[in-house]
């Protein structure tokens, strides 16, 4: 989860094959005196911002970056830094590409990347970009194609790409400038969050939303891919059962038990959830009200009023030295 503001602690899960001892489980991340104000992932990265304002960079970062900063934004090929009064763009193994200085009374505030003064800054040239006139951002959120915008009244506004749902509009075409989603309008929001190719945003009552690709299980919506992959750790469960005389009728229970499950997920297939192209209500379990959300490229996490986080989507990552195995995750239809 990608967030700022001072924190007690924070710990890092998922990925550890960049540079780092490949391990299963949470691990604290331990700050330095000040704590840690800004934790921003990016795939094979994340950079932290420390209360005294140091930049420090875990994983196979690849670029050797100033030592201080008051907001950064990674990517896997570009970083972008606000730092003092001006706002930089650094390659990575290229160095700096890019500078704006910010000009007075720019740099008054806590910072927000990517919003910006004007406008908000992506990760590829042009790296500012202008917002229309008028419209003002609350935050302001960046997937892999498109943008959403909290405004401050709560409504949230979307454009980029929409080839995956991931803008809400109900179709899947392209928007060039912010968009009202509409299917939310009249219901005030108080966060916004946008993933890969999803989005999802929180209702001042604690509601969650979610639209946009749902290929993983990032939306917790019934997802076709997720149940084919269970198939074969079924039947293998099946070849299991029963003494070493029984191989051969286990074998061929086993045969039988995934082609009915292939027939039976044929069937249900209108029933899995691929591409959500309006926003749609999710319930957490026990009715949980939602205070935060964040997503990554495939994943989201929400927190809940009483402090209880919740996480669905992908989630393959290295356990052991064993391989790769699928997090066990909360998903909608096991409630």
């Amino acid at each position: 989860m990608a967030q700022t503001g001072p924190l007690r602690g924070w710990f890092e899960f998922g990925f550890r094959g960049f540079a780092e001892p490949p391990c299963g489980g949470a691990r604290r991340v331990e700050p330095e005196p000040g704590g840690i104000r800004v934790v921003r992932p990016a795939w094979s990265y994340t950079g932290l911002v420390t209360g005294r304002g140091c930049l420090v960079l875990r994983g196979a970062t690849g670029a050797a970056l100033p030592g201080r900063c008051r907001d950064l934004l990674p990517s896997e090929s570009h970083v972008l830094l606000l730092r003092g009064a001006a706002l930089e763009a650094w390659a990575r193994g290229a160095g700096l590409v890019w500078r704006r200085r910010l000009r007075p009374g720019e740099a008054a505030g806590p910072p927000a990347l990517p919003r910006a003064p004007g406008g908000y800054v992506v990760l590829r040239p042009p790296f500012l970009r202008p917002l229309p006139p008028g419209l003002r951002a609350r935050k302001l959120v960046l997937g892999h194609e498109h943008a959403a915008l909290l405004g401050p009244a709560g409504a949230v506004y979307t454009w980029g790409s929409g080839r995956h749902g991931q803008l809400g509009h109900g179709a899947l075409e392209a928007a060039s400038e912010p968009r009202l989603v509409e299917a939310l309008h009249g219901v005030p929001m108080r966060d916004v969050a946008a993933g890969g190719w999803h989005s999802i945003s929180v209702s001042e009552a604690g509601d969650l939303y979610v639209w946009g690709w749902n290929e993983s299980g990032q939306l917790a919506l019934p997802s076709l891919a997720l149940a084919e992959k269970r198939l074969p750790a079924t039947a293998a469960g099946a070849q299991l059962e029963g003494g070493a005389g029984e191989e051969q009728r286990q074998i061929a229970g086993a045969a039988e038990l995934m082609s009915a499950s292939a027939e039976a997920a044929q069937r249900a297939a209108a029933d899995f959830i691929s591409i959500q192209a309006f926003p749609a209500l999710l319930d957490l379990p026990e009715g949980a009200e939602v205070s935060k959300v964040s997503c990554g490229s495939r994943h989201t996490a929400a927190v809940t009023r009483t402090g209880v986080l919740y996480t669905w989507g992908w989630g393959k990552c290295p356990s052991d030295a064993s391989g790769y195995t699928m997090l066990q995750a909360w998903s909608h239809e096991s409630t």
